[in-house]
């Protein structure tokens, strides 16, 4: 009962660390609807995707919800980092938990954040003309924790090796932006080049992507059950490959 505890005690942390940003809230959700009005809007007009009701627009809202879990998802991992700074995280690895549940419980806590941005553009789905039914809403709801969990694990394991903000933030931007721009969020992965295909493949994010896409849109390039085989795979690693990790690093904190 001990480990559960903890593991609530820190996801009920980190949420309320999230929740308390509500400036990060309204601009998490902000920049996204951007993306798709003017974005959506402006290379719509070049683009026609006319099977697809809604058009360009309603084909990239799937890549932008995938976006700001993202961000949101592995951007959190700086958690850590000021724990650490603060002497917050010596205060934990002294506490009757494993090291597995700390990672655990701050991967469900960001996965909380990110999954409320999710959950709110997924109520905005009117602004781009998708159609959102509730079964649609809760089978995406359902696919956006694995991939959060998965995303906060990539988080996590760049922060358990790095102890300042400015060296998170430059790994992370050469992690996010690839990520996002081969994820296929803005144009469709199949009839690519073969090299380009190949890195898209490889792209965990991708799967995210199309199994959203297949969900709300009803169309995708990659079979749904392969799209959520990957990303049950890759939140598995992920949260062992960072716990791992912090294990190592953290143990020459006691």
């Amino acid at each position: 009962m001990g480990e559960v505890e903890g593991i609530y005690t820190i996801w009920l942390r980190e949420t309320k660390r999230y929740v308390r940003y509500r400036s990060r809230i309204l601009t998490s959700v902000v920049t996204p609807l951007l993306w798709l009005i003017i974005f959506g809007t402006g290379l719509g007009s070049a683009v026609r995707f006319g099977n697809i009701p809604g058009g360009y627009q309603a084909f990239i809202y799937p890549g932008i919800i995938g976006q700001t879990i993202l961000f949101t998802a592995i951007f959190s991992g700086v958690s850590v980092i000021i724990d650490r700074q603060y002497g917050f995280l010596k205060e934990i690895l002294v506490a009757p938990i494993t090291r597995p549940s700390i990672v655990f419980g701050k991967a469900l806590g960001i996965t909380t954040g990110a999954l409320i941005q999710g959950v709110i553009l997924l109520l905005l789905s009117f602004v781009v003309g998708v159609q959102m039914t509730p079964l649609i809403f809760i089978a995406s709801t359902l696919l956006m924790i694995p991939i959060s969990v998965g995303l906060a694990g990539i988080g996590l394991l760049i922060a358990s090796f790095t102890d300042s903000m400015e060296g998170f933030n430059l790994i992370m931007s050469f992690v996010v932006l690839p990520m996002f721009l081969l994820s296929g969020a803005l144009f469709p992965v199949s009839g690519l080049p073969t090299l380009l295909q190949a890195a898209v493949y490889l792209d965990p994010l991708t799967y995210g992507v199309d199994a959203l896409r297949q969900i709300i849109l009803g169309t995708g390039a990659i079979p749904l059950h392969i799209s959520v085989t990957v990303i049950l795979i890759f939140m598995t690693v992920m949260v062992m490959a960072s716990a791992l990790m912090f294990s190592r690093k953290e143990q020459g904190l006691m």
